[in-house]
């Protein structure tokens, strides 16, 4: 049986109702534009929804348009640009199944034909209204004897085309599922990519938020194996917004969780999704992994990823990515303020002033110009936190485990013995090894300066926090200033260290790299990179897999195998695709020392055959098709 796919215009095949951008062209220079716009787009959704005939809506709205032939021109420019997006994208669909398609709309053929011109649907298959115009060129009116421009015009029309097969109508408003209620079409899926109408909604046989969900839905050609709104999206620990926006903007279901989950109510929660978004606090350990059958990537919108078990992640063919980058100037802010703020004792004075005493005294305050700056990690954060110090004057110093090259005027120190024996302030900025855990004990505060300043703003386990608060409390130490602890609570709320009370200690709830710029370029990041796997296979600054990227192929199909990385994978990959005639047009393979992934794009149609024969290859983890 044949097929028939019946379009409305408005809303659908475009992002805007038509009469409402012309009304913007032709209202430009009055004074009442936006009252009348206003006015005009009431009037559009009073006639979608079927509170008024059509006949009403296209008298009213003609009237107060005071449109010229002219206009249209300025309107067709607008509207190719304003073509919904998931339609843009399947151009293959209206070439292949032309003989199929109609629009029948109840917007006008002068400015709908040479749009759907340009997706092989000839004028002979566009059924709308048509304007009247004046002799001086200026819109007058409309046919009246159009069966369009009269209430429930629709189902006349479609009657009238006798079409011989299942009827599919795909739109926005009541007009179009009532020819469903008629009986003259099939099945009618409510359109939302652009607008969602509650009555269209409730009355449909499908809800399909964009063009290639009801090509999947259809099995029929499409410019993506998966529509991008079944791909299902958790975000945890109060993300950025911008995050939540990119992901929702690109076409992707996103749900967003304030805090972090515990494991069992993680587990309950992965069942269905794709992509994971945390923080620091949610933990993914490898039962949380081997209970998530659907997940693809894992985000963390921070720098660390000691709360991801990396590994079984590799294993299970998940892809992690974090921002190593984005709050680096975040947290070397706060540490060149709470340096400063150490030096100075402005916590002691400013305590005391909340107190109720005045105490202006210049004992126990210095300047932070000709110190000495022992920075412990000379990475992202260590590098820029050296230049800025040694701006203000300071004398930096260095240590890391590896050979990194010196910024401007630091000093690479051979041993952290060497550092903290010269140091006036050590500020530490190590990863989250778990070698490093106690690496500031008892042992190394005493060979720290008498009088000295400690700032981490690293990790909580690097700080062995009984050796600190006894050092502070004897005098050893003059001052510190700590953001992150040994264990931290989940969500906010009650909290206790044993740090709590010292006047000449700074203590954060690891705020760090919690500033609105580093969550929003955090949140512009992770998206980015985790978009770019999801959409074109893409790896690069993957933590846990071998980076790839690979540019898009025009007319091309491309493949996604992560296996293990044992011999002849590579070969019994080509062996399948030349069996079954596919031509490679783009392949690249890269490996780490347990996982293979390799990007195949191939020239012609593939059935699922191969699919199942590329699955079935011996040590595949996970298998993709993308488009």
């Amino acid at each position: 049986m044949s097929k028939y796919y019946i379009f409305d215009f408005d809303s659908t095949l475009t992002k805007v109702e038509a009469l409402d951008v012309l009304a913007e062209i032709t209202l430009a220079n009055n004074p009442k534009k936006e009252e009348v716009i206003e006015e005009i787009i009431k009037i559009t959704n009073l006639g979608i929804d079927g509170e008024i005939s059509f006949t009403q809506s296209l008298e009213r709205r003609i009237k107060l348009l005071n449109a010229k032939r002219s206009d249209l021109d300025l309107l067709i420019d607008e509207l190719r640009k304003r073509v919904s997006s998931s339609i843009e994208n399947n151009k293959e669909f209206f070439e292949s199944y032309s003989n199929n398609i109609y629009v029948i709309s109840a917007g006008f053929k002068e400015f709908i034909v040479p749009i759907v011109a340009e997706y092989n649907i000839p004028a002979e298959r566009v059924f709308a209204n048509t304007f009247e115009f004046s002799n001086e060129g200026s819109i007058i009116g409309f046919d009246r004897d159009n069966i369009l421009a009269v209430h429930n015009g629709k189902i006349e029309c479609l009657q009238n085309l006798g079409l011989d097969g299942e009827i599919q109508m795909i739109g926005d408003g009541y007009s179009d599922y009532v020819t469903k209620e008629a009986g003259v079409a099939d099945k009618f899926f409510a359109y939302t990519e652009n607008v969602q109408r509650e009555k269209t909604i409730q009355n449909a046989d499908y809800i399909t938020p964009n063009l290639d969900d009801f090509l999947f839905i259809n099995d029929l050609p499409r410019n993506i194996s998966y529509p991008k709104n079944r791909i299902k999206m958790l975000l945890l620990e109060n993300i950025h917004a911008d995050a939540y926006e990119k992901f929702s903007t690109d076409g992707f279901t996103v749900e967003t969780v304030s805090k972090s989950l515990p494991e069992d109510e993680l587990i309950e929660k992965l069942k269905d999704v794709h992509v994971l978004g945390i923080r620091s606090k949610t933990q993914v350990t490898k039962i949380v992994i081997e209970n998530a059958p659907r997940l693809l990537a894992v985000g963390a919108f921070c720098i660390g990823t000691k709360q991801i078990d990396l590994e079984a992640c590799k294993e299970n063919g998940i892809v992690v990515f974090n921002a190593p980058y984005s709050n680096t100037r975040s947290v070397v802010e706060l540490a060149i303020g709470e340096i400063i703020m150490l030096m100075r004792s402005v916590f002691q004075r400013s305590t005391e002033i909340h107190n109720g005493e005045w105490n202006k005294t210049a004992q126990g305050s210095r300047e932070v110009r000709g110190k000495k700056l022992g920075i412990v990690g000379y990475g992202n954060i260590g590098k820029q936190l050296s230049v800025l110090a040694e701006a203000l004057g300071m004398d930096v110093y260095y240590y890391d485990v590896e050979d990194k090259l010196a910024l401007g005027n630091a000093t690479k120190m051979n041993s952290l013995s060497d550092l903290l024996a010269i140091s006036d302030v050590v500020t530490l900025h190590v990863d989250d090894n778990s070698l490093n855990k106690n690496y500031i004990g008892e042992k190394e505060i005493s060979q720290m300066k008498d009088g000295a300043h400690l700032v981490n703003l690293s990790r909580g386990f690097v700080v062995d926090i009984p050796a600190l608060t006894e050092a502070l409390k004897s005098g050893k130490l003059a001052g510190a200033a700590v953001d992150v602890y040994p264990e931290e609570p989940r969500k906010n709320g009650e909290f206790y260290t044993d740090l709590k009370g010292l006047s000449n200690v700074i203590l954060t709830p690891h705020v760090g790299g919690s500033t609105e710029e580093a969550q929003r370029d955090i949140a512009d990041f992770v998206p980015g990179k985790i978009m770019a796997y999801i959409n074109s296979g893409n790896t690069v600054d993957a933590v846990n897999f071998p980076n790839i990227r690979l540019p898009k192929q025009e007319n091309a199909h491309r493949f996604l195998h992560i296996h293990k990385n044992v011999s002849g994978v590579m070969a019994n990959i080509n062996k399948v695709v030349a069996e079954y005639g596919l031509n490679i047009v783009g392949q690249y393979l890269s490996t780490d020392s347990k996982v293979g992934y390799v990007i195949t794009d191939v020239d012609k149609d593939y059935n699922q055959e191969v699919i199942q024969e590329l699955k079935n290859i011996e040590g595949t983890i996970r298998f993709r098709v993308l488009y």
